[in-house]
């Protein structure tokens, strides 16, 4: 019996030589968000789902609150999330979650019934409804109306709404300004041939950052005992995210009936006026923490709870070959 159990063992690694064996597979169970962040992950889900990324399982909800869960009970090992709730996340659990790319910069916009504000100085004196009380857009309408010299609900009254009834407000024209996210922006301009886009938030944080940061509000995340037992899957990962993002970029309308297909918005033509506006981008190591440190700054000064209380580490932010 030992003889024989030596002679399969024998050919076995013949085989294996002759062959080359292949690396168990590695399933990879990925979570991306309905809005920018899934659109710029497009492709990855529709190669998983054609077959093509062997291992991938890719899942897609509108709920920030469902990937935080899976993350943290191990039912994912890669999730979009808003930034600051990705550092909330590395706070919670104590430096478990690292933030592998950031994928979409500000995806807010002032528009305007009119044409009278083209600069936020031009704010002072008017009433602007905005969505996201107590969260990031509030943060970054006072950052940047301060930097204006302006005071917030004393130069400019900053109403703050549902989202979906700011844009029912400015489609009717019962409202003249609103700050709301893409692709809410894109419908309301489709719907609405009088209201424009005054400013664009992410070009206007950047003017006032004195940082060199920018708005950075998307991020995608990983569990760090995943990346430490597969790094070479996160480096896959993160090639074919660049990828994708690319791709959606380059190959807007074809891109468009994907993301249409996957119901991320409510038609193809919207999601290709959408996909400019997206700021979908592709981030990654040494990059990302002089990219977003200062935008997270001004979110910890507003509110320190934002960011679950702390200002991430040097570990949230992944560097290959530095963990």
């Amino acid at each position: 019996m030992k003889k024989l159990l030596a002679i399969i063992s024998v050919v076995a690694m013949t085989v294996c030589m002759l062959t080359g064996c292949r690396k168990e597979e590695t399933t990879v169970n990925i979570g991306m968000l309905k809005g920018p962040t899934g659109i710029g992950a497009i492709q990855i889900m529709s190669e998983a789902e054609a077959g093509n990324y062997e291992g991938y399982n890719c899942t897609l909800t509108p709920d920030v609150t469902d990937i935080v869960a899976k993350l943290t009970n191990g039912d994912l090992d890669i999730g979009a999330l808003p930034t600051n709730t990705a550092v909330n996340l590395y706070n919670k659990t104590n430096g478990d979650i690292q933030m592998i790319d950031i994928n979409c910069l500000g995806v807010l916009y002032i528009l305007e019934n009119g044409d009278s504000i083209h600069s936020p100085a031009d704010l002072k004196g008017r009433t602007i409804y905005v969505n996201g009380q107590g969260s990031n857009p509030e943060y970054v309408i006072n950052y940047i109306i301060r930097k204006a010299g302006l005071e917030p609900g004393v130069d400019v009254d900053i109403q703050f709404k549902d989202a979906s009834e700011i844009a029912t407000m400015m489609i009717s024209g019962d409202a003249d300004l609103c700050m709301l996210p893409v692709p809410a922006v894109t419908t309301i301009l489709m719907k609405n041939p009088d209201v424009r886009k005054a400013l664009d938030v992410t070009e206007e944080y950047a003017a006032a950052a004195d940082d060199g940061s920018q708005l950075t509000m998307g991020c995608i995340v990983a569990r760090k005992d995943f990346i430490e037992k597969h790094p070479e899957e996160i480096a896959l990962f993160i090639k074919r995210f660049r990828e994708s993002s690319g791709y959606v970029l380059e190959n807007r309308a074809e891109a468009a009936q994907l993301v249409a297909q996957y119901e991320i918005t409510g038609s193809a033509e919207i999601a290709e006026a959408a996909i400019p506006d997206c700021g979908i981008v592709s981030i990654e190591g040494d990059d990302m923490r002089p990219a977003i440190e200062g935008y997270l700054r001004v979110l910890f000064e507003a509110s320190p709870e934002s960011l679950g209380g702390a200002m991430p580490g040097d570990d949230f932010y992944y560097i290959p070959n530095s963990n």
